[in-house]
């Protein structure tokens, strides 16, 4: 997917929710345990429900790689399913691969074309070599991990060095070189917003991923106030909130009401 497509899709659905597919068998609703493919049942039911207030999915890898080859189905068929049946919208494994060049080629392909995903997160602690790989592929985009907002993120990318530069500011600065504004985005954390004023003085126009609003206590007003650009160019994640909104038989519809209300919050803003 082209950033143009992306940024039409943005506007013309008023949204920038990103829905997180986390989908995890221990709590997934129980009824749907006696089916074939639980996981798989569960994120049909919940792309259907939310996907015209989304403008794109992210399964986070490890919750289906856990489940071994079943796991790893389940994902195959929930790629599938969008790409076949919602290809207007953005889809990202949520993987956060990055290795030595001849590595991370491979994950690249694992990717971008086995399972066809628009984007894949990766980690830049190896540099140039492990993440250029993943940005020769066209129409596809890297989402490098820049800002993150877990407790043990000062551990790392506040650390100052002899310059006063923070380590997560020279990631964005050395990694802004390696690709675009068309196929490198960032992702930077929601309950850090007042940071995305820091991020943008660098990285002005790239898209960022934005995870943590909803249940990790984001606040989707300052994440738009400091870190939406000229353009739209901002994809607002919500995981919990959204698809573990019931744990009963409403599950579905109760994720479209969660969806339905961050995408009308939005909507004041694009």
């Amino acid at each position: 997917m082209t950033r143009h497509e992306l940024i039409s899709q943005i506007r013309k659905k008023k949204s920038m929710l990103c829905v997180g597919l986390d989908s995890d068998i221990s709590k997934i609703p129980t009824h749907l345990l006696d089916t074939e493919d639980p996981i798989f049942e569960f994120n049909k039911a919940i792309i259907e429900a939310t996907h015209e207030y989304a403008v794109a999915y992210k399964p986070n890898t490890a919750f289906y790689e856990a489940m071994g080859i079943k796991g790893w189905q389940s994902l195959e068929k929930t790629i599938n399913y969008l790409n076949e049946n919602h290809p207007e919208v953005f889809t990202i494994a949520d993987a956060k691969r990055g290795d030595i060049g001849n590595t991370s080629t491979q994950y690249a392909k694992a990717f971008f074309d086995s399972l066809n995903f628009d984007s894949v997160t990766v980690a830049p602690y190896m540099g140039a070599d492990s993440v250029k790989p993943f940005l020769e592929f066209k129409s596809k985009w890297v989402i490098l991990l820049a800002l993150t907002s877990n407790a043990g993120s000062a551990d790392f990318q506040n650390v100052v060095g002899q310059d006063e530069t923070k380590l997560f500011e020279r990631v964005l600065e050395t990694s802004s070189q390696w690709g675009t504004a068309d196929n490198l985005m960032y992702v930077v954390g929601a309950t850090r917003a007042d940071r995305l004023v820091d991020v943008r003085k660098i990285v002005k126009d790239h898209f960022l991923l934005v995870p943590g609003v909803g249940a990790q206590g984001g606040s989707l007003q300052e994440v738009v106030k400091y870190g939406m650009g000229e353009e739209p160019n901002l994809l607002i994640n919500s995981s919990r909130g959204i698809i573990y909104a019931s744990a009963g038989k409403d599950f579905a519809e109760e994720a479209a009401e969660q969806a339905k209300v961050l995408q009308q919050e939005m909507a004041l803003y694009i």
